[in-house]
């Protein structure tokens, strides 16, 4: 019996493993969609995205399955709710990657309005917070938590600049740059959300190996 739990454990850790994986992915795939303006690439993740849905739905089932069926204790149970909370956490991730494509569907056929340098590197805080938050709950350390958290700062502080450089050198100079400023705009704030998302896992996963909840106080 506690082999079998052993096991399911351990396709569970796979599953959300897969769920990151799909999630940078999506994440990759539309800003490399955006910088070429690219329709059929930003199409193609809006379509997939109903795969990580069903794999959302998937790794549900099996966390309520081994919480009825072993009725696990303590670390076990924290591990399978924390596994449960991430799985959500990946799926509105996706999401944000599907408004990033949806963005670049409404930019596609304009050229854009700047070269892109900040919302690529934005991009990539998000993917490397996304990947250090799953790696923590994985391998259980609170120390790559606590590092995904202090990248908010740094995801924030991009987020600023490109909406401050957008506003006031582009749509408060000439008006009818608004219809490809706006789309940017949305893009860095799915971008910085999507650095909420990693820090909420990181959050979790803390309260996960040390029973401690630092959610809306972690800086204290």
């Amino acid at each position: 019996m506690e082999r079998h739990f052993d096991d399911e454990l351990k396709e569970l850790r796979k599953d959300v493993l897969k769920m990151s994986d799909l999630a940078r992915d999506a994440i990759s795939r539309s800003i490399e969609a955006l910088k070429n303006r690219d329709k059929v690439q930003a199409q193609k993740v809006i379509d997939d995205d109903g795969n990580i849905d069903e794999l959302e739905l998937v790794v549900d089932e099996k966390c309520i399955d081994l919480i009825a069926l072993y009725q696990p204790m303590a670390t076990d149970l924290r591990f399978i709710t924390t596994g449960m909370k991430l799985n959500a956490e990946l799926e509105r991730i996706a999401d944000l990657a599907v408004d990033i494509a949806q963005r670049v569907l409404e930019l596609a056929d304009k050229p854009l309005l700047k070269p892109l340098i900040d919302i690529p590197k934005l991009s990539d805080v998000a993917q490397n917070m996304v990947r250090e938050a799953i790696d923590s709950f994985i391998k259980k350390n609170v120390g790559l938590a606590d590092k995904v958290m202090a990248s908010d700062e740094e995801a924030d502080e991009l987020r600023n600049k490109i909406c401050a450089e957008l506003i006031n050198d582009y749509m408060l100079r000439d008006a009818s740059t608004a219809n490809r400023a706006v789309p940017l705009l949305l893009v860095a704030r799915h971008l910085e959300r999507i650095c909420d998302h990693a820090t909420n896992i990181a959050e979790d996963v803390i309260y996960m190996v040390e029973g401690k909840t630092i959610k809306h106080h972690h800086d204290k």
